[in-house]
């Protein structure tokens, strides 16, 4: 693979031969895509990420390219070639297709974007880029947000472009701009959440002129639609260094116009751990529940580990005998989570998802003497429900204590709530509580037809069965008739 910007094209780098191993491994989808376009009369390239990844020897299955021929030509050439082709971002120069290939002794699919040369600036008051089409691949390559992503490899014929000197900023493990970082931001403002992604997915440092310039325009992320800030800020949270880039957010100022509740933490101290405030109690949290996921990176517990304590500013309160307390903010921080989650156009099942979990993560320690009854166990069961597992892992997460002996008594009490638990769901099935009779068997018994006396009972037998386990039928039905009579 020559470089263009190299007087010797046979000189390789360490990074450039693992670039070839990555390029020959996705060749014989690559290749063959280059050859339709060249005989059309275009050129083809493997751009940006996708060309970053193979010097970094991860290059995916996902596959960028860029062209000179139109969106429409681009589709001419694809469709009777693709397994699959969709348009869905045709209007933004786009084209997407899958492409199920031998490589190796193994059959892969391939999910392909191939864009037309382009530039984007945004209008300042607008939400959308307005996209034009570049003549040239150098013209493509510096609308780029960052120089290891403005790098291309020409195909067939594997011809390294790399005007902007990104195999030197991949090298040296830092984040620059193709051009100045005020004009790459004034382009796309969200290029400023995509510096701190990258840096939370690559552990790269940002370069301190476009923190710098981040710092002044952070005002700008508010022309950004909800949902591009939000689908940011989930990449940067399910990548493997969150910390990295929520304190660039934070630092730079981002984070007061995308999620203000996180630099506001910063001003609180926690009366439980003095000596670090709770934002930075927070991150140690959000790592700690990161180190207790079991199936890869979990975005309902990430949240829910960040957002915890956000309810602690609003309730602060200085008692009588110098401690400060945060009474109810987890109530508190439950519906600002779920405001916040909303505005950023979060799905339903989420909001209400990571808005639970805040509201139940201290409930917990009212276990701390390990005195509950089993009633107590089974509505803490009850109210967690699905999100039981994910409970157990944030309330575990959320000792940050440097006292080892107290550390140790939480870990120990909270291993004696699990026991219990799983004693409690061997015996009675507590993923399925249910009141002993059914709506069908209430009506029958008490002798009246579907209303609201129904639910009522229904509720009565539910708090029955919580607070004493599974009851015989006929000690339920007795219980029932009893408080029949007594609503009469």
């Amino acid at each position: 693979m020559s470089n263009a910007n190299e007087d010797n094209p046979s000189a390789l780098s360490q990074v450039q031969h693992r670039a070839v191993s990555e390029l020959l491994r996705v060749s014989p989808v690559a290749d063959d895509l280059a050859l339709r376009f060249q005989e059309a009369g275009f050129s083809l390239a493997l751009v940006g990420g996708s060309v970053r990844d193979a010097l970094l020897g991860r290059l995916g299955n996902d596959l960028d390219f860029t062209t000179d021929a139109r969106p429409e030509d681009v589709l001419k050439i694809v469709r009777p070639w693709a397994d699959a082709v969709w348009e869905v971002g045709i209007a933004f120069g786009t084209v997407g297709a899958q492409k199920d290939a031998l490589v190796g002794d193994a059959q892969q699919s391939f999910q392909i974007e191939i864009t037309t040369y382009r530039s984007e600036a945004y209008d300042r008051t607008s939400r959308k880029p307005e996209v034009s089409y570049g003549e040239s691949i150098e013209e493509d390559l510096v609308r780029r947000d960052f120089t290891v992503n403005a790098m291309a490899v020409a195909l067939p014929e594997k011809k390294f472009i790399d005007p902007h000197g990104g195999r030197d900023d991949l090298a040296a493990r830092v984040l620059r701009t193709p051009g100045t970082p005020e004009q790459s931001f004034s382009d796309d403002p969200l290029r400023m959440m995509r510096a701190a992604r990258f840096a939370a997915q690559l552990d790269f440092e940002v370069a301190p002129d476009v923190v710098a310039a981040m710092t002044d325009m952070a005002g700008r992320i508010e022309i950004v639609s909800a949902e591009r800030v939000r689908d940011e800020l989930n990449k940067l949270l399910l990548s493997a260094h969150p910390r990295k880039g929520l304190t660039l957010l934070v630092d730079t100022g981002l984070s007061a116009h995308v999620l203000p509740e996180l630099p506001a933490l910063r001003l609180e101290s926690d009366e439980h751990h003095r000596h670090k405030d709770v934002y930075d109690h927070s991150l140690i949290v959000l790592e700690q529940a990161m180190a207790l996921e079991e199936n890869g990176p979990d975005l309902t517990l990430r949240l829910a580990a960040l957002l915890h304590d956000i309810g602690k500013p609003r309730t602060r309160r200085f008692e009588n005998d110098g401690r400060v307390s945060f009474h109810h903010h987890e109530m508190v921080g439950a519906k600002m989570t779920k405001k916040r989650m909303s505005e950023l156009k979060y799905s339903n099942e989420l909001v209400k998802d990571v808005s639970r979990l805040v509201e139940l993560h201290l409930r917990f320690h009212g276990y701390g003497t390990g005195e509950w009854t089993d009633s107590a166990v089974r509505r803490y069961v009850r109210d967690a429900g699905p999100l039981l597992d994910r409970l157990h892992k944030l309330t575990r997460s959320d000792c940050t204590t440097r006292n080892k002996r107290k550390a140790t008594a939480l870990s120990r009490a909270y291993d004696g709530l699990e026991e219990r638990i799983a004693q409690l769901q061997e015996q009675e099935e507590l993923d399925s509580i249910r009141p002993d009779l059914d709506g069908n068997q209430i009506m029958e018994i008490l002798g009246i037809g579907p209303g609201p006396a129904i639910g009522q009972a229904y509720k009565f037998l539910l708090e029955l069965r919580l607070e004493n386990g599974p009851m015989e039928h006929d000690a339920a039905m007795t219980a029932l008739k009893e408080w029949w009579a007594e609503q009469s």
